[in-house]
């Protein structure tokens, strides 16, 4: 019998676990979302199905409930493989799963990633868990160890299947899926539906379901979509006007490199706010710990790149300021869905400088949304603003218990020195705010001949000469700069990695598994050479020891990078011996190199990111 409910109002229409509808009532969850409501039904009557929806949609829920209605969480092996592309949406899937799960006894999730310790993920994995979360690098790494046993299980999910196949994981997925039961249930989820997933689900699906989740636009209707055009040395003094007048609770900081979170977080913090960096290079527990505090009120800002902020999911963001230009739309789209989510109102804010209009055009062409200039606060606003807040916490702290103490200190200084209690209020409040107030009236003050009323012009906030000269700023020199350019100041050096073309190594293979598994962003990592049984590559002259250290317990192609400093000479960096060739002939895989070369891109990639160029 079907349990299709194409019109479910509510998830007491489904037949799901009664121990999930106690969660779900808990948690919040009220009606289904279209995923989940033309999802969930399939998923009970054992389909397999291939969805497309964006973030924020629900999605995770949409596979996550009919699954936890299916498993038997008495059961001593793991029933459930779901694979993610990055560690943050490992941890967040893993997290949904508990949510939903809290009443069901005896159930047991192990979430497997990069960066953890292997004693935490060994320990999960000998509990018997109900249900396996990891990323495939990590996940193959246990396989090898043999410390994982995929042998029973019943459902497997491929989440965000596009990014695994942007960040090089396909060949690992396949892998994967080769260890699994030919007759589990397969459930793909992903934005788009390049032709590698597609061969995916034709290979590994049985008759799928296909459910497309259509929206106006890219992004939620619950963001309002705010832009300014600014010089680039007047960015940090804008960004404190806005923080200073708009009625914020959370807030996320996008900028594209490590350095810049550390910058703009400290300067932040001398001007009073309580903030946080959050970059690929801090060490995972750091990183956790700065996200519940972003959850639980005790940063209110954090500053983050693309990375470490992926698959962020915080209900209190309220705004997030891309500080800096994203590298290309769908990075824009996946940073303003950390707000307005579970239909909660939310503002994103974009930083433009001159060079930029013809990608604000691309970005509005691509969203189908227009994004509205955005009048910049005015310095008196924000003097305001700062004044209206003094007395505010001058009215709360009047509206407790007055402390006898500091009323006789008040009393005596005055006796003492035949002063008025008003000059004595003068100088405490001196005392308390003037630190952050005339910081930033110097700050603002040297700033304000920088913000040119002219660059607010015509209806895309852009001069005439500002469009016809795009580009032409510093760090806009190259016409394609978004996924196709790299940096050329970085100080780089060459390291050996231990798989080459008897591997069946790509260059999307290397990059995606360094750029996963120690959270490095793509612009530090260089050129790559492949050769017969060692690949050289480019990374940062001074990686960190536990970089080195992780990566060379990283599983590539079924080997282990085994990564070191590369000392060889010229003649070893232009090419293999040719004694060291194997007889077959290489002809199509010399090709396939020099045709990857230089693109860091895994080769099966049809379609990159949608790019402002």
């Amino acid at each position: 019998m079907s349990s299709l409910h194409p019109t479910a109002t509510s998830f007491s229409d489904f037949n799901l676990n009664p121990s999930l509808l106690q969660a779900l009532d808990e948690v919040g969850y009220k009606e289904p979302s279209p995923i989940q409501a033309q999802s969930i039904p399939l998923l009970l009557d054992g389909r397999d199905l291939i969805g497309q929806a964006q973030t924020g949609t629900g999605k995770t829920a949409a596979f996550a409930l009919p699954i936890l209605s299916q498993i038997d969480p008495s059961a001593q092996h793991p029933q459930v493989l779901i694979l993610a592309p990055t560690r943050e949406l490992a941890i967040q899937v893993s997290d949904n799963f508990s949510r939903y799960a809290m009443h069901m006894k005896q159930f047991r999730i192990a979430t497997i990633y990069g960066g953890q310790s292997y004693t935490i993920q060994m320990k999960q994995l000998r509990n018997a868990p109900s249900v396996i979360v990891g990323t495939p690098g990590r996940v193959i790494d246990h396989i090898n160890r043999g410390t994982i046993d995929l042998s029973n299980i019943t459902h497997f999910v491929l989440d965000e299947a596009d990014e695994m196949l942007k960040m090089g994981f396909i060949d690992d997925v396949e892998l994967i899926i080769n260890k699994t039961p030919k007759d589990r249930q397969t459930i793909l989820f992903s934005a788009t539906m390049p032709a590698p997933i597609q061969k995916i689900a034709q290979k590994h699906q049985n008759n799928p379901a296909r459910i497309t989740i259509q929206a106006k636009t890219a992004t939620a209707s619950t963001i309002a979509q705010k832009y300014l055009v600014l010089k680039e040395g007047t960015k940090f003094d804008a960004l404190v006007r806005i923080l200073e007048t708009e009625p914020t609770d959370g807030v996320i900081i996008f900028v594209r490199t490590k350095v810049t979170t550390l910058t703009v977080a400290d300067q932040l913090r001398d001007l009073g706010y309580h903030t946080s960096p959050l970059n690929g290079e801090m060490e995972q527990k750091q990183r956790e710990k700065t996200v519940e505090a972003l959850k639980s009120g005790k940063f209110n800002i954090i500053v983050a790149t693309d990375v470490a902020a992926r698959g962020l999911d915080v209900s209190r963001i309220s705004h997030v300021i891309n500080y800096d230009m994203p590298h290309n739309i769908d990075a824009y789209i996946h940073r303003i869905g950390r707000t307005g989510r579970a239909g909660r109102e939310g503002k994103a804010i974009l930083f433009c400088t001159r060079g930029d209009a013809y990608k604000l055009k691309t970005l509005e062409r691509v969203i189908k949304q227009q994004i509205s200039l955005m009048e910049l606060p005015s310095f008196e606003l924000v003097r305001k603003n700062q004044i209206a807040k003094i007395k505010q916490k001058i009215t709360d702290v009047l509206a407790g218990k007055a402390d006898q103490i500091f009323e006789n200190l008040i009393k005596e200084y005055c006796q003492e020195n035949e002063i008025s209690e008003l000059a004595v209020a003068s100088a405490l409040a001196q005392i308390q705010f003037s630190n952050k107030i005339s910081n930033f009236n110097a700050k603002v003050n040297k700033a304000n001949k920088e913000f040119a009323p002219s660059s607010f012009q015509d209806n895309r906030g852009f001069r005439r000469e500002d469009r016809e000269g795009r580009g032409q700023e510093e760090g806009e020199r190259s016409s394609k700069p978004y996924g196709k350019r790299f940096r050329k100041d970085l100080d780089l050096s060459p390291y050996r990695i231990e798989v080459g073309r008897t591997h069946g190594v790509s260059p999307g293979n290397i990059v995606g598994a360094i750029a996963n598994e120690i959270s490095l962003d793509s612009e530090y990592i260089g050129d790559i050479k492949i050769f017969q049984d060692y690949s050289v590559v480019e990374l940062p002259s001074q990686l960190p020891t536990k970089a080195l250290q992780t990566l060379e317990k990283v599983w590539v192609a079924g080997s282990k990078l085994s990564i070191s400093r590369y000392t060889g000479n010229r003649e070893q960096s232009e090419g293999a011996p040719r004694s060291e060739k194997p007889k077959r002939d290489h002809k199509k895989v010399r090709s396939r190199d020099m045709k990857d070369k230089g693109k860091r891109r895994d080769r099966s990639v049809d379609k990159q990111p949608t790019s402002f160029a």
